[in-house]
């Protein structure tokens, strides 16, 4: 299974990543993005597997692409709060701390340790900083910080550029879920599992870069293969964490899908189109016709 954390922040939606002044060249679109038509009933829209950051200059919105927003009469995000930056924060504060926690070395194994506070150093942060917040929220803090030197932004991520087109078209957006139920996947975790996620960030901060230039190659060329193989890297998650943090919210949002009528244009992170239960098997077997078109 890709690493969660990575693929939660890099593939799916979240507002903690900050831009670098020296980006990356990005690579070229061979393709695009994957696309596919959804149809049941009422209902003929899209499914657009999205990357929320993004380095400048990602020509992702080919011509495919823009006649489905087109055609399209609303847009659909995991969150339509996602965008109110005041609001995502303010959450997060909310939900991400708790009073006298211990420390954060204190959480993890003693092997553990030293490799915490050196990923905790390399991402200019600091122990003292990250223990006021509960484990699940100062590992997404900690891989946003590792993120940092990779050059992207959620400025020039998917979702602004949608938001900003269907805004300029008048078309409403909606979401599937809210930002705190986003969050509420991770906060009604365990502590076990989300001292295991600390661990699990940890690890990924080594190779991160890495981590990321294959995904981003992967997603400009839509080579779905390629996202998926990297659920095969790297240490497996916890059943509990897989469950909540992906397959819990797949299910809610195909709830959420069922009922619709009209041409939305769904955009939900790539990470959520592969792998168990994923949110296009999950429709399938809900009797949608689901289509690759590009």
């Amino acid at each position: 299974m890709m690493r969660l954390v990575t693929r939660f922040l890099a593939l799916c939606a979240l507002t903690l990543v900050v831009a670098c002044d020296k980006a990356p060249e990005p690579p070229p679109v061979r393709g695009g993005p994957a696309l596919w038509q959804v149809q049941r009933g009422a209902l003929t829209g899209w499914l657009f597997g999205t990357i929320h950051v993004l380095p400048k200059g990602v020509a992702w919105d080919t011509p495919a692409i823009r006649e489905a927003m087109e055609r399209a009469d609303r847009l659909v995000l995991e969150a339509a709060d996602l965008q109110d930056e005041q609001k995502t924060l303010a959450l997060f504060e909310q939900m991400g701390r708790s009073p006298n926690l211990p420390p954060l070395e204190a959480r993890v194994p003693e092997g553990e340790k030293a490799p915490l506070l050196k990923a905790i150093g390399d991402g200019g942060t600091s122990s003292q900083l990250l223990s006021g917040y509960e484990s699940w929220a100062a590992a997404m803090l900690l891989s946003a910080a590792s993120q940092q030197g990779l050059g992207v932004s959620q400025d020039d991520g998917v979702e602004p550029v949608l938001i900003a087109t269907f805004k300029k078209a008048g078309k409403p957006i909606e979401g599937l879920e809210t930002v705190e139920r986003q969050f509420g996947a991770f906060d009604t975790l365990p502590e076990p599992a989300q001292a295991g996620l600390l661990v699990q960030t940890v690890h990924e901060a080594k190779d991160m870069k890495a981590l990321y230039d294959r995904i981003l190659t992967a997603w400009t060329k839509g080579d779905m293969d390629a996202i998926a193989r990297e659920d095969q890297i790297g240490e497996q998650p916890d059943p509990v964490v897989e469950e909540a943090i992906l397959v819990a919210r797949n299910r809610d949002w195909v709830k959420a899908i069922e009922p619709m009528k009209g041409r939305p244009f769904i955009a939900v992170g790539a990470g959520h189109l592969t792998g168990r239960e994923n949110l296009i098997d999950l429709l399938k077997a809900r009797g949608f016709t689901v289509t690759r078109v590009q």
